[in-house]
């Protein structure tokens, strides 16, 4: 995917963003001018992806300001359509890091906080092409000297971030090295974000690229057919416990019982460390309908309820390298962030 298709960038008329909710159909760009219409794109899913967030949190905080000067409001005002940015979606740490990253330069003007948006954004750029070249390392110097067989959940590229990607990242460096034969795409729920999303990047880049339902990835490590496994994540606990989208578990348990890498990429931003494990991770539930129905046909019967969690938590045990801008944590082999924090 060329870069110059981004998720999001900073315009004078406000915040465009890539609608990924009609991905790949159409490409279409929504602006976004107000705080209702941002914490509606963020919970719709228009923009998503945990490094994305919170670039969207940082550039919402001058959309408050631009509203708040528009419409007259007083300070109280303005920190409460700051919270409700911050809180729109509770599982990915980054959207309220963006938002705290710019929060000390309210005082100076929306234009102040925007600029500093701006440096988080390119920061997050240079970051995903550090990831992509440690991981692909990281990988090459562990596995057998032909193209690989990757396998990754949900979508962690160029749509997940600023641009490039961290997971995807990783594999778009492998395929510069020519070391990649086939990527193996889970569909993901919610809203098969592999299918849609990622193997429309995968296209855009001319990698290779297979997309399975989530309940094959299992049977696709454990039958030999993938080399390695590289996903992102959306919140890392001290101890290396990780939140990826739901079916990453399952994802993990194979990778062990293989015997096959499980790479998590992501930016050092997406580590809580006020967390010691994953217990405390929050786990967004999405709506019933994306489970009981499909094209807004109930495919369920009526009155039987849903279960949709939109994440899971890996145990760190399971995961066998944390690649982030600042290097490759071994986590299975006891090297945790909370014992290597820069």
């Amino acid at each position: 995917m060329s870069m110059d298709v981004r998720a999001l960038e900073w315009t004078d008329g406000g915040l465009r963003l890539l609608d990924q909710t009609v991905l790949p159909a159409r490409v279409e760009h929504l602006v976004v001018r107000d705080v209702d219409a941002l914490v509606d794109a963020i919970r719709r899913l228009v923009v998503r992806g945990a490094p994305a967030l919170g670039v969207a949190g940082a550039f919402g905080v001058a959309i408050v300001l631009r509203q708040a000067d528009r419409e007259g409001w007083d300070d109280a005002a303005r920190d409460a359509a700051i919270a409700r940015v911050r809180e729109a979606r509770p599982t990915a740490v980054n959207l309220a890091a963006g938002v705290d990253r710019v929060v000390p330069f309210v005082a100076k003007g929306a234009e102040a906080v925007a600029a500093e948006a701006q440096a988080l954004l390119d920061e997050d750029v240079r970051g995903n092409r550090a990831i992509g070249r440690l991981g692909a390392d990281w990988i090459l110097a562990r596995s057998a000297d032909r193209p690989l067989r990757v396998l990754t959940h949900c979508n962690a590229g160029a749509l997940a971030t600023a641009g490039w990607g961290t997971a995807l990242g990783v594999v778009r460096e492998l395929h510069g090295r020519g070391r990649v034969e086939m990527v193996y795409a889970d569909e993901t729920r919610p809203l098969l974000q592999g299918s849609r999303l990622t193997a429309w990047e995968l296209a855009q880049a001319g990698i290779p690229c297979t997309v399975q339902a989530d309940g094959a990835a299992p049977s696709t490590i454990l039958r030999g057919l993938a080399d390695v496994a590289v996903i992102g994540a959306d919140r890392i606990a001290a101890n290396g416990d990780t939140a990826n989208k739901i079916g990453s578990v399952g994802v993990a348990l194979a990778c062990a019982a293989a015997g096959i890498p499980l790479v998590v990429a992501a930016p050092w931003s997406t580590v809580d460390l006020s967390l010691p494990d994953g217990d405390g991770i929050p786990i967004e539930e999405r709506p019933a309908a994306e489970v009981l129905t499909a094209g807004r046909v109930r495919t369920a019967p009526d009155g039987v309820a849903a279960f949709n969690p939109a994440f899971d938590v890996t145990p760190a045990r399971l995961v066998t390298a944390l690649v982030t801008e600042t290097g490759v944590l071994e986590i299975s082999a006891g090297t945790t962030p909370g014992s290597a924090a820069p």
